[in-house]
């Protein structure tokens, strides 16, 4: 059977329909979802962009070794273990970290169209003055978000915006390549990442009337630098980038469609992570002041991820199962009957898709890469059944590393020598993670510490690394 593969940059879950939301318009991906196994319970495990991307390709924990950093020539990919089988592989994409600066995720695909100009990537040099949308103290990257104006100065039309050009040229695709005996298609777009400059009317169904500045890049912090009013049209914002998303997708699912390919295609739409719009007092997915460059910890919005996979002839239902993205490379590989090549972390979730009722592991992990320490406080979530364990290893902010790991930029980790402590939140009684459980139930997190150690050792990660776990 034929496969495509849909990733959505930083789509919190908790803004599609199919998933509880009820505010903003996703009628396509919820039409979509209906015909698919939507997952409930999917999590992010390596954070943020490149590492989901370097799990998704590879079905591997890469935290645990890698970080935000070029494809090493010595992995196992998705599209080559494919090409063995005799799949076409194309990859489509605007998400520029992945394929910049040499990084080579590209490797293994038979075909690859990268549609330039995102965020801050180096594209245009045209010069002329560009007017900042708001205070530069508002936004987390102004040289950025100026080079992003540059890049985007000659859009006019809705369907020149990054979204629309990935499902343009993705349809363009399927249109002379549909008859291949079999194929895979990844369509990796990076909207709704921020900016956010969706076409006005997107933004006005959300906020009509606003008058302040249009805060399209917030910077990564806690909130309180945004009036209420900022904050709300930061979320129409993004509201309205989400809705363009499911707009555009659409379009590609209705090509699908007319093709008559619904029939023999498995399709898949997911995303990376999540983003912080005022919960827990943060905007952002990291934290990035002048007083401290490091990791925000992974709560909900940004760890619990969408995740649904549309079956040809459809078969819709729901699955309660922990999930993550290193699971979806063996998936794909058994639809595909493709031999196993023993490289993978991560497990097949086809019985899953099958209806059976299988257990797939007792928790999922969600984090940034290991290799740091704990330099810029790193901490591990660790999701089980009904806890969530924000685990701060040592707890005790030590060294200094430098990361690419916010969007490509280089950053120096800063080291302030201070303890960040450790949060325990049980899930069906307080999904909203506002009460820390951990004083009271520190039974329940030794338990976790205990499996994740056991899980760290069992994916052969180094002692220099593991030192920082094992213990609370």
């Amino acid at each position: 059977m034929n496969i495509i593969l849909i990733v959505s940059d930083t789509f919190r879950r908790d803004h599609l329909g199919c998933y509880g939301n009820r505010w903003i318009s996703t009628p396509n991906l919820d039409r979509l979802a209906r015909d698919s196994v939507v997952f409930d319970r999917a999590y992010a495990a390596s954070f943020p962009t490149v590492p989901n991307r370097y799990d998704l390709l590879t079905g591997r924990y890469t935290y645990t070794y890698g970080c935000w950093q070029p494809l090493p020539d010595d992995e196992v990919v998705l599209p080559e273990v494919l090409g063995r089988t005799g799949y076409v592989s194309m990859h489509i994409a605007d998400t520029p970290h992945h394929l910049e600066e040499g990084f080579h995720f590209d490797r293994g695909f038979d075909g690859w169209v990268w549609i330039r100009g995102q965020e801050h990537e180096r594209y245009m040099t045209n010069h002329f003055d560009v007017q900042l949308p708001c205070s530069p103290q508002k936004l987390r990257n102004p040289e950025g978000v100026k080079n992003y104006l540059r890049n985007t100065r000659n859009r006019r039309y809705e369907s020149d915006y990054f979204v629309a050009q990935t499902m343009t040229e993705a349809i363009r695709w399927l249109e002379h390549n549909y008859r291949h005996e079999r194929f895979f298609l990844y369509v990796d777009t990076f909207d709704p990442h921020e900016p956010w400059d969706p076409p006005r009317w997107y933004v006005e169904r959300y906020d009509p009337g606003y008058q302040g500045e249009e805060v399209i890049y917030p910077r990564y912090a806690p909130v309180d630098y945004l009036s209420p009013d900022e904050l709300k049209h930061v979320q129409a914002l993004y509201a309205g980038e989400v809705t363009m998303v499911d707009r555009w997708v659409g379009m590609l699912l209705q090509k699908i469609e007319d093709l008559g390919l619904f029939d023999k295609t498995v399709v898949i739409f997911t995303t990376d992570h999540g983003f912080y719009h005022g919960e827990h007092g943060l905007m952002g997915k990291t934290l990035i002041m002048d007083e401290f460059k490091g990791y925000a910890p992974l709560y909900e919005e940004v760890a619990h991820i969408p995740l649904f996979i549309r079956m040809p002839r459809g078969m819709g239902f729901r699955s309660e199962a922990l999930v993550q993205p290193p699971d979806l490379m063996p998936t794909i590989l058994e639809l595909a009957g493709a031999e196993d090549p023993g490289t993978m972390h991560g497990r097949s979730l086809v019985p899953l898709l099958r209806g059976e009722k299988v257990h797939i592991r007792d928790f999922a992990v969600t984090s940034p890469t290991l290799i740091h320490g704990t330099a810029g406080a790193l901490r591990t979530t660790i999701t089980s059944e009904e806890w969530s364990f924000i685990y701060a290893g040592s707890g005790q902010v030590s060294g200094e590393g430098e990361t690419r790991d916010v969007d490509g930029i280089a950053m120096k980790l800063k080291a302030l020598g201070q303890s960040f402590g450790h949060e325990l939140y049980h899930l069906p009684s307080d999904p909203g993670q506002k009460r820390n459980l951990f004083p009271e139930r520190r039974d329940i997190a030794e338990g976790l510490r205990v499996r994740y150690t056991e899980f760290l050792e069992s994916l052969g990660t180094k002692e220099e690394y593991l030192r920082y776990w094992r213990g609370l």
